[in-house]
């Protein structure tokens, strides 16, 4: 005799997420659409736990109000954690050289920006390799030069200059700091 088990229909926010998160996965990657799918879970009403957020090189993904943003393998790169206004973080892991199927420098600002939308930005923190980056990075990435024509490579670290570049390709007010941190290779937490 066949036992036959009823589970209960889930619930339209639980299938939605199910539904957005396969569909993240097969549009984004795995690792981009976990941090879509924490997004979707925390404004979906859920009563998990919000978690982490894990952002490789040359990608951007958002931390729910309370998550944590995980930067692995901070190297030769640069973070860019946006704060918003009630306690989200949009995040870029701006990576020196193209990582296949991710954001080069110079598309990095302009997914932050799309990602950040209209939302109040009260801070701005970049972190990483600092006198690896020449501010221009920002505006036209390593590979764009073509062989023969001198890529700029930084003389000494330039913090303003990286701070006034961030700025700029967020379009940020005077008003939003942007703040610049020489910090070791490893792993980078931000709360």
């Amino acid at each position: 005799m066949a036992v036959q088990r009823r589970f209960p229909r889930p619930a339209v926010t639980g299938g939605l997420l199910l539904t957005l998160t396969t569909a993240l996965v097969a549009q984004l990657g795995p690792a981009a659409a976990v941090a879509e799918a924490q997004q979707v879970s925390a404004t979906a009403g859920s009563t998990r736990p919000v978690g982490t957020v894990r952002i490789t090189e040359g990608q951007v993904a958002e931390a729910a109000p309370g998550g944590t943003i995980l930067y692995p393998s901070v190297t030769s790169c640069l973070t860019v954690t946006v704060r918003l206004r009630g306690g989200a973080k949009v995040g870029a892991h701006a990576s020196l050289f193209q990582v296949p199927g991710a954001y080069r420098s110079d598309e990095i600002l302009a997914a932050v920006k799309r990602r950040v939308g209209a939302r109040a930005v009260t801070a701005v923190e970049v972190r990483g390799a600092v006198g690896a980056w020449h501010p221009g990075y920002f505006t036209r990435a390593v590979e764009s030069y073509p062989e023969g024509e001198p890529v700029p490579v930084p003389t000494e670290a330039d913090p303003q200059g990286l701070a006034r570049a961030v700025a700029g390709g967020l379009g940020l007010p005077p008003s939003v700091r942007v703040s610049v941190e020489d910090v070791p290779d490893g792993d980078q937490t931000v709360n």
